[in-house]
């Protein structure tokens, strides 16, 4: 299942376009501050496909039914880019367990590059549903063996993958390479182009740099 959140007008449209602006991303606060808020979105929407279950709470003048999600997901995030939208996911998932990976490009001499992955921290997935976010989908090198590496970890019930700008290429690597009985997709936009170094055009650039400055 893919959800394309752009293709219906909300606030989500005017974070992205404000993400994409090369004159608003001179605002690292800001720009972070937008991935947040995007997350928020993203959580929000997932809400509505997870487990809810009536449980009696008690009020200060009677007693109340109220629908409360039957269990928290867990949240994760590839490392460093992803920070800033985790934390809007976790803004509404306030009580959820999180899971850290770290991956990165290895770029080789003749211009190809690799993905490394140096480590996850991460609680038991077996069962539980997962939400895995990274704000590019470019390639879709990085998620795919991200969620490989968690699979270590347990076996998830569903896991819901958010990317806020996604390439045509990368969906279709995703899609080739995971499960799709049950793993859903959610993006903000969705891009055609990619460059020869894998960067989603027109895209936003390097979402990490942008969050929190230049890395050598």
């Amino acid at each position: 299942m893919i959800h394309i959140l752009e293709k219906q007008n909300s606030l989500l449209n005017q974070f992205i376009s404000e993400v994409r602006d090369v004159e608003i991303q001179k605002d690292s606060m800001r720009f972070r501050r937008n991935m947040e808020r995007l997350g928020e979105i993203f959580a929000y929407e997932i809400s509505k496909k997870l487990q809810w279950e009536t449980r009696e709470v008690v009020t200060s003048l009677g007693e109340a039914q109220c629908n409360v999600l039957k269990e928290q997901p867990v949240i994760a995030t590839i490392l460093r880019a992803g920070l800033p939208m985790h934390q809007g996911i976790l803004n509404y998932f306030d009580r959820a367990e999180n899971a850290f990976i770290s991956a990165y490009r290895k770029h080789h001499k003749n211009g190809s590059f690799t993905i490394q992955i140096e480590y996850a921290s991460c609680p038991s997935l077996e069962n539980k549903v997962l939400i895995l976010s990274d704000p590019m989908l470019a390639t879709g090198a990085s998620m795919v063996l991200t969620y490989k590496e968690l699979l270590s970890k347990g076996k998830p019930a569903h896991t819901h993958i958010v990317s806020i700008l996604a390439s045509a290429q990368g969906i279709d690597y995703v899609k080739k390479h995971l499960p799709t009985e049950n793993i859903s997709l959610w993006l903000g936009a969705v891009d055609d182009e990619l460059t020869a170094k894998a960067y989603i055009v027109p895209g936003l650039g390097d979402a990490g740099d942008l969050a929190y400055g230049n890395k050598l």
